[in-house]
């Protein structure tokens, strides 16, 4: 079945960004002895605030797109200032847990103080509450979008398993708490940050060549648009900001844009859109 998107467009698409600063750094180097000394490590990821998001936004704002960056509490807690520039722009921000935490691993209290104390930081830096949830390092608990749904989250963006949004059912009810989902072959982070850990499998490049991640992401969008559907590129600062790999965003940028029938929306817009024009999902 054609999905019908708004004003005629053929297909959808959504920019997304996790600003994960240096938590995912700190989280890494947790075990080892003096980490809190492990200075260069937690270096990288500040890069991400500290530079890249205004790369991003100047990118954004020269090919006229609005988009939607997921940022830990703890990062917007440390970095008020950039979230206030990223708000002002007019992109969404939504919630990507309080310190990166791997929801699977927390108890259902523990999960309902980080949803709930990222809800107040966002909303104490910009004067607004975020609507979308994307689970830190793509896994959630069984409970997890249960808690979303009575918290009144509209979507999440945080599962593989479709190339459309669609209604997240918990316990056979059909919600109108929405998912958009993305893939791995989207995702920045999994081609290309540096790790001085081992590769896996062996062999692989640590740094994906920049061409083929360019070609990837081109042959993907140009799929997806055609066959009438909705991408969600999933992207990080301190990755797509950095000046090489801010050229591989730069010619996504142009190359969907320059399709006047390719919807480009966040995540807000489109969960907003699949509930009122799909109160079931389509077959």
């Amino acid at each position: 079945m054609q999905i019908k998107w708004p004003n005629g467009c053929k297909s959808a698409a959504m920019f997304t960004f996790d600003l994960d600063g240096d938590i995912i750094w700190q989280n890494m180097s947790a075990d080892e002895p003096h980490a809190d000394q492990l200075i260069r490590a937690r270096s990288i990821g500040q890069y991400g605030p500290n530079r890249c998001v205004d790369m991003i936004l100047d990118l954004l704002d020269k090919y006229g797109v609005k988009a939607t960056f997921f940022v830990p509490g703890y990062v917007a807690e440390h970095n008020p200032a950039v979230i206030q520039k990223i708000a002002a722009a007019g992109h969404e921000i939504g919630n990507h847990g309080y310190t990166h935490e791997r929801f699977v691993e927390k108890s259902r209290e523990e999960q309902i103080e980080i949803i709930e104390k990222t809800q107040k930081i966002i909303k104490e830096i910009t004067g607004k509450a975020p609507v979308g949830f994307r689970t830190p390092s793509g896994d959630w608990a069984v409970e997890t979008p249960y808690l979303l749904e009575e918290r009144g989250f509209s979507y999440s963006s945080s599962m593989r398993g479709d190339d459309r949004p669609y209604h997240t059912v918990l316990d056979g009810r059909v919600t109108d708490f929405i998912e958009i989902p993305s893939k791995w072959e989207l995702d920045d982070y999994v081609a290309q940050a540096y790790s001085i850990y081992p590769a896996e499998p062996a062999g692989l490049d640590r740094i994906s060549c920049y061409r083929n991640v360019q070609d990837t992401y081109l042959r993907e969008f140009r799929g997806y648009h055609r066959y009438g559907l909705c991408i969600s590129f999933l992207m990080h600062p301190q990755i797509s900001g950095a000046p090489g790999r801010n050229l591989i965003l730069e010619e996504i940028l142009k190359e969907v844009t320059s399709h006047p029938d390719v919807w480009i929306a966040t995540g807000a817009e489109i969960a907003d859109w699949w509930r009122a024009t799909y109160p079931t999902d389509p077959q």
